[in-house]
């Protein structure tokens, strides 16, 4: 059983409706396996939160169809329903939009729409919705943000007398119900910022208000979808993590493994669960360590890989912590490898200017200063083409995404770029073994780069 909850646009509730399904579900006994489509690093956590299953992210630009579709089928297989969170609305995002997901798994959509604001003209949207593309038909439609039971009349009375879709239920308008968020979005799961009893109410909002056993019927029904034209990048992945590493070696075990350090604590958190996934299948044993609070590296390490996250919220407490600071700027002067994304691409610079202007000294192993902003400075997809030998080859592709509010002052032009963007940027900073940079790479339209990456730490 499967289905897709998407929405006519961000901010109408699909993650707190997500969550409540999983929650109300999983307390009739079911063990469903959540989904994120897109590039999301906050909703799985929250997802996890709630199912007890990590959450994976599909995402069609960033990995082609062959490796969503595999990364879906296994990671269900032992559910006994499957989540998807949509993003944005439905139809937004070309090829990795909501409905081009949907007909690749060949799953129902639910329709999320917000009512507040609105009565009878509730119609005209959910019928917008229904006829934008006849070919992926609404299976349902849920209410959100309603305000009475005279309002719940209106908008059904409306959908009901224009639309094809049923529908499934609603949730009222409870500010309970809001998850807190701050300049990059909602919190994180592991801050639970919404549990205990709030959690408790949503759950029992959503098993008295919206029809799960409709919703378990549907999941169940098989779809007729037609796939879509083929999209970039098409990798020969199939079930090939499950058995060898890209370079043809079988999986070793785990004695044999070499060891790489991932950062992870709350300034590092920003992790694809795939990208490690695939690291561990190659051959690699990732052992964590914390920036914040570690004074030295783990043993026996051969690589180390710094995440994304919040730095800018814990720059006294990373700028304290000079033992640590101290081994990864000796780690990079030995080339020793090194891969660092976004906030651990700052973490690696000289130090950071948070949003109250506190300058904060860091590892000072790239010769330039960061400063965080007030707007969002990048957002979006990036096709990377590699332009100079690198961590992860030599030559071609790598796909990722960029989302950040910080930008670095001026990088020497000593200092190499490896990489070249479509806008015509020169990113991909490496210095020694040190690669650095804002860009959030996912390796599954890739893993030869990660399998570059585990060869030079080999």
């Amino acid at each position: 059983m499967a289905f897709m909850l998407a929405a006519t646009g961000s901010g109408t509730g699909k993650t707190t409706l997500t969550l409540g399904l999983l929650s109300a579900l999983r307390r009739q006994g079911y063990m469903v396996q959540p989904f994120k489509c897109g590039p999301d690093f906050i909703d799985p956590t929250l997802h996890q939160m709630v199912s007890g299953r990590i959450s994976r992210n599909l995402d069609l630009r960033m990995c082609g169809q062959e490796y969503v579709r595999d990364c879906f089928d296994r990671h269900r297989a032992d559910a006994d329903i499957a989540l998807v969170e949509g993003v944005m609305g439905l139809f937004d995002g070309g090829i990795a939009s909501p409905a081009a997901l949907a007909k690749v798994l060949q799953i129902p959509v639910i329709l999320i729409v917000d009512a507040k604001g609105c009565a009878e003209s509730i119609a005209a949207v959910v019928k917008g919705f229904e006829t934008l593309d006849p070919e992926l038909p609404l299976m349902g439609v849920i209410f959100n943000r309603v305000a009475s039971q005279r309002h719940l009349e209106l908008l059904g009375g409306a959908v009901l007398a224009h639309c094809r879709a049923p529908i499934l239920g609603s949730l009222p308008r409870n500010e309970d119900f809001c998850i807190p968020d701050r300049h990059l979005g909602l919190m994180m799961g592991a801050e639970l910022p919404l549990a205990g009893q709030q959690l408790d109410s949503l759950a029992a909002a959503v098993a008295e208000d919206i029809d799960l056993e409709a919703i378990t019927q549907l999941a169940a029904m098989p779809q007729a979808h037609r796939d879509l034209p083929p999209s970039f990048p098409e990798p020969p992945f199939g079930d090939k993590l499950r058995r060898r590493d890209r370079g043809g070696r079988q999986r070793e075990g785990k004695g044999d493994r070499l060891r790489i350090g991932i950062a992870r604590d709350q300034a590092f958190c920003f992790y694809y669960q795939d990208n490690l996934d695939l690291l561990e299948a190659m051959g690699a044993e990732l052992v964590e360590f914390s920036p914040l609070t570690d004074s030295k590296l783990p043993p026996r390490l051969s690589g180390l890989y710094l995440g994304g996250g919040y730095p800018e919220l814990y720059g006294k407490a990373l700028a304290a912590n000079q033992e640590m600071l101290a081994e990864i700027k000796s780690w990079s002067e030995a080339g020793r490898p090194i891969y660092a994304e976004c906030g651990g691409f700052i973490y690696l610079c000289q130090g950071l200017f948070d949003q109250d202007g506190e300058y904060w000294p860091l590892a000072g192993v790239f010769p330039c200063r960061a400063r965080m902003g007030k707007r969002l400075s990048r957002l979006g997809y990036r096709e990377a083409t590699i332009t100079a030998p690198c961590l992860f080859g030599d030559s071609g592709q790598l796909f990722g995404h960029e989302f950040h509010y910080s930008d670095i002052e001026e990088m020497p032009v000593t200092v190499n770029r490896v990489y070249r963007l479509p806008d015509g940027r020169q990113e991909g900073y490496q210095i020694r073994n040190t690669l650095g940079g804002y860009l959030h790479l996912h390796f599954g339209g890739t893993p030869s780069a990660a399998g570059h990456f585990i060869d030079l730490c080999r």
